[in-house]
């Protein structure tokens, strides 16, 4: 089955919950993805820091700063990122394949499923590529999926203040 199947084995019944894009340009990619996916607004966050006390990229300390921007498409969170300075997961996608669909992210009902899950993937040959914790403890793990077609699975707990700020944003989208 290969290893994309096995991680999302380990999420058992799990829809993902984002879909995400790399790109130079917010305004162009929101343009053609309100098109093609009737996302109606979107909600851009500039300046986004993930520091080194924080994150990690490939093992060390991870120190960048990304615009984002947020729509739905459903229940679909549509997310957008744009590198600003640092090098990161999102620069290395850019150098490495041009702008482009990133990630898609499949989410855990609690910390300690998130620890199993993201220890599951990595028993199961996906590295964690790039990890952290978001203002508001958000955690996010992206793990490698290369075999999948798709170049990253982002694993997620969303605690209770994120998960209201992104209802937030749905409602102000949709």
């Amino acid at each position: 089955m290969g290893v994309a199947a096995d991680i999302l084995d380990v999420m058992l019944d799990q829809t993902p919950v984002q879909i995400a894009w790399v790109t130079r340009d917010l305004a162009a990619t929101e343009t053609v993805l309100t098109s093609l996916l009737g996302a109606r607004k979107w909600v851009r966050m500039p300046g986004v820091h993930f520091s080194p006390d924080t994150c990690r990229y490939r093992g060390h300390p991870a120190d960048f700063v990304a615009d984002i921007s947020l729509s739905y498409a459903g229940d679909t969170q549509l997310e957008l990122i744009a590198p600003v300075s640092g090098r990161s997961i999102y620069t290395e996608f850019l150098d490495q394949c041009g702008p482009g669909l990133h990630h898609i992210c499949v989410e855990t009902e609690d910390p300690e499923r998130f620890d199993s899950a993201v220890n599951d993937a990595e028993r199961s040959g996906a590295p964690v590529v790039m990890a952290g914790t978001m203002p508001g403890g958000m955690r996010f793990a992206y793990v490698s999926a290369e075999h999948s077609g798709v170049p990253y699975i982002e694993i997620a707990y969303i605690p209770d203040e994120i998960r209201a700020f992104f209802e937030q944003i749905k409602r102000q989208t949709v």
